[in-house]
């Protein structure tokens, strides 16, 4: 395997994700020698600081999560994908990439459910059961995620309420959730231009 390409720069809106998916990447790589399997259980990063916990299962059959992330700095399209592209599918501009990494899951919902279930045996502040829902209800969304600001400041308006983009994604047929990796961000499967004009509609 090629060592990984640090050559996508986006300014820093989904940078904490692209780094647990580079640190599971490598991980990935090393279990692929190892003749073992990882999978992710949980993620979390506060301030520098990035973590990844995984089970270790004693079989060599991995799944191939391995892949890229592709990403415009012209319209602002991102996606995670298995091998490279050279130009946006949306406007044809030329991308960034940032691979390979871990384009897998990030949460096991399961053992995100599990963590909520214990909450009555444990001291756990408020902010951290939030913290648990937001992993539980992205576990299944797809990778890479948007942030208010991100959009706000392409459409040239004010920032929308975080529920209320989310409750618009979701009327308009999308999934939507938001992410315990960014306090103003969410995932969704919606293209960044019907955001923007569910954004100003």
């Amino acid at each position: 395997q090629n060592a990984p390409d640090f050559s996508l720069d986006n300014d820093g809106k989904y940078a904490n994700e692209i780094a647990l998916r580079l640190i599971l990447g490598c991980i990935c790589l090393v279990a692929y020698r190892l003749d073992i399997q990882i999978v992710p259980l949980f993620v979390d990063n506060a301030m520098h600081y990035y973590r990844t916990y995984v089970k270790i299962l004693n079989r060599p059959a991995q799944e191939d999560n391995i892949g890229y992330i592709l990403h415009c700095k012209l319209c602002g399209h991102r996606s995670v994908e298995k091998t490279q592209s050279f130009s946006c599918e949306l406007c044809n501009s030329k991308i960034d990439i940032a691979g390979p990494l871990w384009i897998g899951k990030l949460f096991d919902k399961e053992f995100v459910k599990t963590m909520l279930e214990e909450i009555p045996n444990y001291t756990v502040s408020n902010s951290c059961e939030k913290t648990l829902q937001k992993c539980l209800s992205e576990s299944d969304m797809p990778g890479t995620y948007f942030t208010l600001d991100e959009i706000a400041s392409k459409m040239k308006i004010a920032p929308m309420g975080l529920e209320k983009i989310i409750k618009k994604l979701e009327m308009a047929g999308f999934l939507a959730s938001q992410t315990s990796l960014n306090p103003t961000g969410f995932r969704t499967n919606c293209k960044i231009k019907q955001i923007c004009e569910l954004f100003v509609n």
